[in-house]
Order: C-alpha cells, then structure tokens, then sequence
C-alpha cells in the first residue's frame, strides 16, 4: 500500500481521504480547516502541520480543491510551492473541477521538472463520495492513467481515461453544465406541478417512469420531504454548493467562448444560479434552485 498525501478535505475531499485509509494505505492529511483536518484524523489519516509536511516521502499526493488559483498556487506559485518539495517519481492527482487550460500548463510545467500529474476530477457528488462510487475523469499520459487507476478505484466505481492532459477537465464541465440544466429543468417541472395541485413524490414516481426521467429524479430530488438522505431533506446542507455549480458553469462557458461552441441552456442555466446565488443561497446544496421558483410571500 502507498503513503499517500491527501491535501484538501472539505466536503468532498474528507470522504476521499477516509477511503484512503480503508483501503489500508498511509494517509497523510491536511486542510486550513481545523474542523476538517479533526474529522480526518478520526477516520483514520495522519494529521500533516502543514501541505509540505503531507507530501513528505508521499508517493501519491492528491489535491481536492475550490478552484484553479489555489491548485496552481499550491503547486508552482505559492510560497512554498509543493513541486518543489515531491518525493522522487511522486505521482500528482489533482481531483479539483479546474480550468483546463491551467491543468495542460500545470502537466506541462510538471513533465520539464520531471514530475507526474494528472488532472481527474471526480462526479457522484457527497454521497458518492462517502460511499466510494464516485466516477473519476482523467486527462493525462496512459502510463499516468495507469498507476493512477489503484488509487482512484480505492474511491471510486467508475475511472475513465478521456484523453491527454486537460481532457479529464474538459469532461468535467460537460457533465456539471448538463447537471446543472437538468437540475434546473427539473425543478421548472416539479414546481409547475406542485403549484397545479400534484404531489411533488407522485409526479416524481411518475417521471421516474417516463421520458422526463434523469439523475435528479432518480436520486437528488430537489424538493423537501419526497427523499430521504438528500440535501432536500436536510435544509440543504452539506451536498454540492451553488457557488460551485456556479463557478463550474463559468468554466463551460470559458470553454464554449475558446471552442466557439453554442450553449444556449447552460447560459441560462448559469444566470439561474447566479441569480439565486445573489440571493444569498451560495452556501446552500445547489437542488436548493428549486427555492428560485417559490419566493417566499412578503
């Protein structure tokens, strides 16, 4: 088994690094959270004092970030930048939704110094997570994706190689731009039948069943008391953060600019969110649009 240096343990990071560690490797941990880094250690992983101390004599290290800034400040442009500081013929694993055009100068940067890196953003959400199923996305060499594909498999059901460097982040913003339109689609549609007088579970079963059915019915139902162990049912905390899916929806519309690409309903889609981020729901799991459709009554 590997030690493995595991930087970045928010909600999506935490579960990974878990799994990590019960797959029996050597998990060595750090966040700028405390609350974070505490959780982590009670699953088991090595508390790090810092991300230079987490990758130290690491022979995997895995970033699960917010956004392109901070890999590429971790990595190359900090003030203790980490490719400065890898053990000998380390493997890199960035897991963070990124630019892909920040993950090819990133992989470009590495290969001069020597260094392997891939860009794997993951899909399943929280809860895939949390259970080990998540589906990783990997852009980077064959040889890379394959001592890679261990470790991922150790959190995830489903590793897809989707090409050279960057195509893994290239994936990542079709899926997120198609979740997000299908997120917002389907609460248009629940909430015109709950305000038609359906009850929001019998329209669900009933779409479940045909042609409307997708990953939201089937298990992210946005509205409140039709599912149980979703964001819905819990005031929507702790999934998948609408000031993610916002940003995740500006990545595919910077690469729908640089490929001359039409994309009509992610736009939309993306001023959904922006607009109910601006109304002060940016933290809240991102089924929470539904809310977009029901103002509250003055």
């Amino acid at each position: 088994m590997a030690t493995i240096g595991f930087i970045g343990l928010g909600n999506m990071g935490g579960p990974m690094a878990a799994n990590l560690v019960k797959a029996g490797h050597q998990v060595q941990a750090f966040d700028l959270s405390a609350a974070a880094l505490e959780h982590a250690v009670a699953a088991g992983c090595i508390e790090a004092t810092s991300a230079v101390n987490a990758i130290n004599d690491a022979s995997i290290v895995i970033t699960m970030l917010p956004a392109g800034k901070h890999v590429e400040g971790l990595l190359l442009t900090g003030p203790t930048p980490l490719f400065d500081h890898l053990a000998k013929d380390a493997l890199v694993i960035d897991c963070s939704t990124i630019e892909a055009d920040i993950a090819r100068s990133i992989a470009a940067t590495a290969e001069a110094r020597g260094i392997a890196f891939i860009d794997a953003p993951v899909s399943g959400g929280v809860g895939g997570a949390q259970a080990g199923t998540l589906t990783f996305i990997v852009g980077g060499s064959t040889a890379q994706f394959d001592r890679a594909l261990p470790v991922l498999q150790s959190m995830g059901k489903n590793t897809f190689h989707a090409g050279d460097h960057g195509a893994g982040q290239i994936a990542k913003a079709c899926n997120n731009m198609m979740l997000g339109i299908l997120m917002a689609g389907t609460c248009e549609a629940l909430n015109m039948g709950m305000k038609n007088g359906l009850d929001p579970k019998v329209l669900s079963d009933i779409m479940k069943q045909s042609s409307g059915n997708n990953w939201a019915l089937q298990v992210y139902n946005p509205v409140p008391g039709v599912m149980e162990n979703v964001p819905a049912a819990n005031g929507y905390q702790g999934g998948f953060q609408v000031d993610l899916m916002f940003k995740d929806l500006g990545l595919a519309m910077n690469l729908s600019q640089l490929s001359a690409s039409p994309t009509p309903m992610g736009s939309a889609a993306r001023g959904l969110f922006n607009l109910h981020k601006e109304q002060g729901n940016g933290h809240l799991d991102f089924s929470s649009l539904i809310g977009l459709y029901q103002p509250k009554s003055s």
